[in-house]
């Protein structure tokens, strides 16, 4: 195509003339530059090494230029020099990097060093973020446009590479400067260093007076519980919290008490920390031994090998019944290491472990093991140790005026013992309510500048300082979120992807790379999970108050992330992404919106959420759009030309039109439409071959909507017939069918999937394509209107199906149904089943929830058998439904039981006393007889147990209504 064109071109980089175009496709001359660039022997294997970078800033860079040669090696010619130039250089500067992260702490001129090596990573990101904004614009131009723009093309490049020159000058004179200043100062700084002092500090914790203690009470009952009881066997006790939550006070203070020491034969504590040496804690508790039998310690202890020290505590210890506490255990690996010199034995022995880590001591079968996860302080506790810390000449407390203020200091502690200490000695010395106010509103900078604080600091970001550099990224990145916000986990994955915090591992996907980051956070208990679903999967994380101040702290001097109230505007300060809780009608742009890659709207003012409808243009870099529950009713106008957006949430706005424009964002991973304004996708949509996830549902108008306690309607939004070419999905819910099902047998990749509108005549293609399916893991296929849900030609489900929901007309449980050997919650809805559906459903062995919502045309439901694992049934619109038989035995499980607008049903279950397990009873929209018997009590049907009960006869909904016991429960 248009080959014999010539192009006379004046490079002025090399002053070289340049014939192009030369009976070439444009295609042809995107191969030739690709090998031009693989004959300079750029390979992804020379970058690999180049990402073990410690500094966040510096990765986030290197991960720029190595996205730009590995996915973009076609387009660099004529830039590549420049940037394999930089990789030398920041190679021989990384050394240094990397020692100033794992040491921590540094002078003032090394501060300063590195973070002009780091602030040199902003202007080489926005240089190939603007490059990369351009080759992505030239992607939506004709073969015959790009070729008439190529010269004006290979100025961009000579200007890109001038920048570049210009950096490199930069980044040379900074390499001059580490040798005033080097990686040796680091290495030999002097004696106010202390290494050593975590040591001390957590040995001190053994010689708290009671009188110091709050709140430890029921917690050291259960310790001491567990070190003597009876059992023979060896037991290893757990105690698992984040930095400052009182571990190692709790434990020691168990360890010291008289009776316990009287009933082991041999107690010591270890105190083991980040960098330990097993030999060297193998000695300490050889000497431990000497000292308690009263023995002169051999001066061949100090050189005895790594097996005669095992060999020793072996011997001591095997026939003794002793109590041995590993204070601060950080690595996974510890255990292992120490294990063999802790004889099993049979006599009561115990082994107690302080950790931030819920996988310091691995489960294992062969010995016994328990954990105690501590707890924050609940309120009353928290304020009577700030009392005691901030006023400790006040017999009375703290003093009415100063009240309000301290209550507040004291929640944002959120429990934490040893921020509550330090908080209380702070404002013992300030005596006025503005001093008090003053730190109160500070509190940031009071964190990051007042030395009375610098112990909560130091310790709380030990955990922090443990972690490599990209868990760091992203462990930073969720201070974007509000203070006490629940943070979903599918959510927080997919910004980490779009972000490109994750590394890249073969054959593993990155949502599985994702998830494993977590799980280390979690573990760490950086994070704090705030819900579980039943199948104990987390659901939703919070950052602990005081831990995201200091996040936003580091974040801010990493240029990593920052969080702004939307009045200012976005500035232009190095940092790129922003996370913007509105405080105002209107977010202003400010002077960075061009330069911005992330972008998170909050919007909490009920107010707002009426006003606040229109976002600023000019984000043309932005990789992440976040704009879920605001009430944005149209996006930017330039939306069309991100064309490096990876990431777009619209979750539950009211934007109720996407632009065809969307087709031009190939980059785009996710797009997250559920519970939005938006019917229907633009045909366009099928040009996003890198999207993996697309969430989708419509959210009906008020006027059209049921009633809230009726069974929710989940409508899917209309796509395109060709919406299956999209080969690179790997989560496509929730879209209504048009047409057949062609292409869908080839997603075998999909996790996720959820049909809307189908008919009778889907069922082979349907069935044929789902028995393929081998990773999917969440099903929900719903009927049209009309029409019944035919899936009996179905052999067998995915093997590794966990959630399954069927919306529509089925009469009978289909027999694929005893196949779902790992399905863990069932949802079927307006099904239309029969007396016997129960006798299918029973056979799940790892059914945890079942819901039956309109499901059930019979009048009984017997579990006579099977259900061992359910814990959760909700019966929900069973208009014939009068009782309920649990045999004795049958779902021992069950925690949470609901029954709603079933109006036929008279009576408690029948057997449910049965249910020891059982935690809550909700019933609403039941028979008026039933609530006059509980009104009653007749037959004893009154709960003794704290079970809640709901209940509520036609039309009446106020407290006067409802039965006094059912008001006195919920009060």
């Amino acid at each position: 195509m248009y080959s014999g064109w010539m192009i006379l071109v004046i490079y002025p980089s090399s002053i070289k003339i340049l014939l192009a175009l030369k009976k070439y496709s444009s295609s042809s001359l995107a191969r030739a530059s690709k090998q031009k660039l693989l004959e300079r022997e750029i390979r992804s294997e020379d970058l690999e090494a180049w990402t073990k970078m410690a500094s966040v800033s510096l990765d986030l860079f290197v991960g720029k230029l190595i996205s730009a040669l590995e996915n973009e090696a076609s387009s660099l010619t004529g830039v590549s020099n420049e940037i394999e130039d930089m990789k030398h250089l920041l190679n021989n500067i990384r050394s240094f990097l990397v020692d100033a992260d794992k040491v921590g702490e540094s002078s003032e001129r090394q501060k300063a060093w590195v973070a002009s090596v780091r602030d040199i990573a902003y202007p080489v990101e926005n240089i190939i973020d603007e490059f990369m904004y351009n080759l992505n614009r030239q992607r939506q131009w004709s073969v015959i446009h790009r070729t008439l723009r190529f010269p004006k093309d290979l100025l961009v490049r000579h200007k890109v590479a001038a920048k570049l020159q210009d950096i490199k000058k930069r980044m040379n004179k900074i390499t001059e400067r580490a040798h005033q200043f080097g990686v040796q100062q680091l290495e030999e700084r002097g004696s106010c260093y202390d290494p050593n002092w975590k040591n001390r500090l957590s040995e001190s914790s053994l010689f708290f007076k009671d009188d110091d203690l709050v709140g430890i009470r029921e917690a050291q009952h259960e310790l001491l519980g567990w070190l003597m009881d009876e059992k023979p066997r060896r037991t290893v006790i757990s105690v698992v919290g984040m930095g400052g939550s009182g571990k190692t006070t709790l434990v020691a203070n168990t360890f010291n008490k008289q009776r316990v020491k009287q009933h082991f034969d041999f107690c010591t504590w270890i105190t083991v920390s980040k960098q330990y040496v097993i030999e060297e804690l193998f000695r300490s508790m050889v000497k431990e031994v000497y000292k308690q039998t009263n023995e002169e310690v051999s001066i061949m202890v100090d050189t005895m090998s790594y097996k005669v020290l095992v060999e020793t505590l072996v011997q001591y210890l095997q026939p003794r019944r002793y109590l041995i506490v590993l204070d601060d255990v950080w690595s996974i690996r510890f255990w292992q290491e120490i294990n063999i010199a802790l004889p099993e034995g049979m006599c009561g022995s115990r082994v107690m472990v302080t950790t931030r880590r819920e996988d310091a001591v691995p489960f294992q079968s062969g010995f016994v093991s328990y954990v105690h996860q501590i707890r924050p302080l609940k309120m009353i506790e928290a304020w009577n140790l700030f009392c005691k810390k901030a006023f400790p000449n006040e017999r009375g407390g703290c003093p009415s005026d100063l009240d309000s203020l301290a209550r507040k200091l004291v929640e944002k502690c959120e429990g934490l013992p040893l921020a509550i200490v330090a908080l209380g000695g702070l404002m013992s010395s300030k005596k006025s309510i503005a001093e008090w106010r003053g730190v109160y509103d500070n509190l940031n900078w009071e964190l990051s500048n007042n030395a009375a604080l610098e112990l909560v600091k130091a310790i709380s970001l030990l955990s922090y300082h443990d972690l490599s550099f990209r868990l760091k990224q992203c462990f930073l990145y969720c201070c974007m979120f509000p203070e006490d916000y629940a943070i979903s986990r599918k959510r927080l994955i997919r910004l980490w992807m779009a972000e490109g915090f994750l590394e890249q591992v073969k054959d593993v996907p990155p949502e599985a790379v994702a998830e494993s980051y977590l799980t280390e956070l979690i573990s760490r208990s950086l994070l704090q999970v705030v819900w579980r679903n039943y199948f104990g999967r987390p659901k939703a994380f919070k950052m602990h108050d005081l831990i995201r101040e200091f996040a936003l702290i580091i974040s801010k001097e990493e240029k990593l992330v920052a969080v702004s109230d939307g009045k200012t505007g976005v500035e232009e300060n190095g940092i790129h992404r922003y996370s913007i809780e509105v405080k105002d009608k209107e977010m202003k742009p400010g002077n960075g919106t061009s330069q911005l890659r992330s972008l998170i709207i909050f919007v909490v003012d009920e107010i707002l959420k009426s006003s606040f409808n229109k976002l600023p243009s000019g984000f043309k870099l932005l990789k992440v759009l976040d704009l879920e529950n605001a009430p944005i009713i149209e996006l930017p106008s330039d939306f069309g030309h991100l064309f490096n957006l990876r990431y777009l949430n619209l979750t539950r706005t009211k934007v109720k039109v996407l632009p065809k424009s969307i087709g031009k964002l190939f980059n785009l991973q996710t797009l997250h439409l559920k519970d939005a304004k938006i019917k229907k996708l633009p045909n366009e949509i099928v040009k996003l071959q890198n999207l993996r996830h697309l969430r989708a549902s419509y959210l009906m108008d008020q006027n059209d909507s049921l009633e809230s306690t009726q069974v929710e309607s989940i409508q899917g939004i209309f796509v395109p017939p060709n919406i299956f070419m999209l080969k690179s999905l790997q989560v496509l819910s929730y879209v209504t069918v048009m047409g057949g099902l062609n292409g869908l047998e080839e997603m075998t990749q999909l996790t996720r999937l959820g049909l809307d509108g189908l008919t009778e005549a889907h069922e082979q293609d349907l069935c044929s394509a789902i028995a393929g399916m081998e990773r999917l893991h969440h099903l929900s296929l719903t009927s049209g209107p009309q029409a019944s849900l035919k899936v009996d030609a179905l052999l067998s489900a995915p093997p590794y199906l966990e959630k399954l929901l069927l919306i529509g007309k089925l009469e009978k449980v289909p027999h694929w149904f005893d196949t779902l050997l790992n399905l863990k919650y069932l949802n079927l809805q307006n099904s239309q089943l029969r007396e016997d559906a129960l006798s299918h459903i029973q056979v799940l062995p790892n059914l945890l929830h079942l819901d039956l919502l309109n499901a059930f045309q019979g009048e009984c439901l017997c579990f006579v058998e099977g259900f061992q694992k359910l814990k959760i049934l909700t019966i929900v619109g069973c208009p014939q439904l009068k009782e309920i038989v649990i045999e004795k035995g049958m779902v021992p499980g069950l925690q949470g039981l609901k029954i709603l607008e079933c109006k036929q049903f008279r009576r408690l279950p029948l057997g449910w006393e049965h249910l020891s397990h059982l935690k809550e009873v909700a019933l609403y929209d039941i028979s008026e007889e039933l609530v006059e018997a509980l009104c009653r009590n007749e037959n004893g049907d009154l709960p003794t147990m704290p079970y809640i009960f709901l209940a509520r006869t036609d039309g009446d909904d106020n407290d006067e209504a409802k039965p006094k016991w059912v008001l006195k429960i919920l009060n």
